[in-house]
């Protein structure tokens, strides 16, 4: 089965209502050109490092305007649309950096938490605690579309090939990695780690991401981009600026993929030893 999907390329600011109407634009655009699956960026809703800033806009789920927007957008349109996260109040005063999934009847299929927390020191000072607000979430996830069986990711998590397996093993055809990556890891390792990931899973992947100079002077990579099965990129965004990512995924593939490097049924068990070697004597 084949079926056409889109990543949308944002460039978020602090407001959520205008970066609500920024997806509005780009879902419609690309369903337009027939999209049937279409996912946004990590923190749809707002791009803000400022936390006593971002926690001044927070709604729970209920309340959340790009929750609302996207459940809508889903129905109207009669599409899949994947929020790829979006910041979310929970009742113990933390932050969700959740993604969600709506079906074309509004439904909201399921939602995913972010599991791994982006807690880094770079080069240049740049660094970042995102569990100093964020509360990780503990659910690998896997949703069975009509047209393929889709596991969640979000940024970060693309660093940890386990949740990958995890989710291709139990039958996952498209791995989504929505993304706010920086410039620096981004430039160095963006497109690798995700082009890894499709190859080694024998997957397609799908990757919406922010780009360029944000609001919060924040700077993000962009390089949208969906990939396929055997790793080939089928398209990409620039570094910065909006852009509509279309291709088309043919499910097929992946059984192709899987038949020929079958590593998911060759994989085995095995243990560790720490062997610890002799001092090295000199002669006597």
């Amino acid at each position: 089965m084949a079926f056409k999907a889109a990543a949308i390329q944002m460039c978020s600011g602090v407001d959520p209502q205008k970066n609500a109407a920024d997806m509005v634009r780009l879902v419609r655009e690309a369903a337009s050109q027939g999209a049937v699956y279409v996912q946004t960026p990590e923190m749809t809703g707002a791009v803000q490092k400022d936390r006593a800033g971002l926690r001044a806009v927070l709604r729970d789920e209920s309340d959340d305007i790009i929750v609302a927007t996207a459940r809508s957008l889903a129905q109207d349109l009669g599409i899949h649309v994947h929020v790829g996260s979006t910041a979310i109040a929970l009742d113990d005063g933390k932050i969700a950096n959740r993604g969600f999934l709506f079906g074309p009847n509004g439904s909201r299929i399921c939602t995913y938490d972010k599991i791994h927390m982006f807690d880094v020191d770079l080069d240049n000072g740049e660094s970042w605690r995102e569990s100093a607000a964020y509360s990780p979430g503990a659910a690998a996830r896997v949703a069975e579309l009509p047209f393929a069986k889709l596991g969640f990711a979000i940024c970060y998590d693309v660093r940890f090939p386990a949740l990958f397996r995890t989710e291709a093993v139990a039958g996952a055809e498209v791995l989504t990695v929505p993304a706010a990556f920086t410039r620096q890891t981004g430039e160095a390792h963006w497109e690798v780690l995700l082009r890894a990931r499709a190859i080694e899973n024998g997957a397609f992947l799908i990757a919406a991401a922010q780009a360029g100079v944000h609001e919060d002077t924040r700077e993000t990579f962009g390089h949208s981009m969906i990939i396929d099965p055997w790793g080939k990129v089928l398209a990409s965004a620039g570094g910065s600026g909006e852009a509509v990512v279309l291709a088309e995924i043919d499910v097929d593939q992946v059984k192709a993929a899987r038949g020929k490097i079958p590593n998911l049924k060759n994989a085995r068990d095995f243990t560790l030893d720490t062997v610890a070697a002799e001092a090295e004597g000199v002669p006597a």
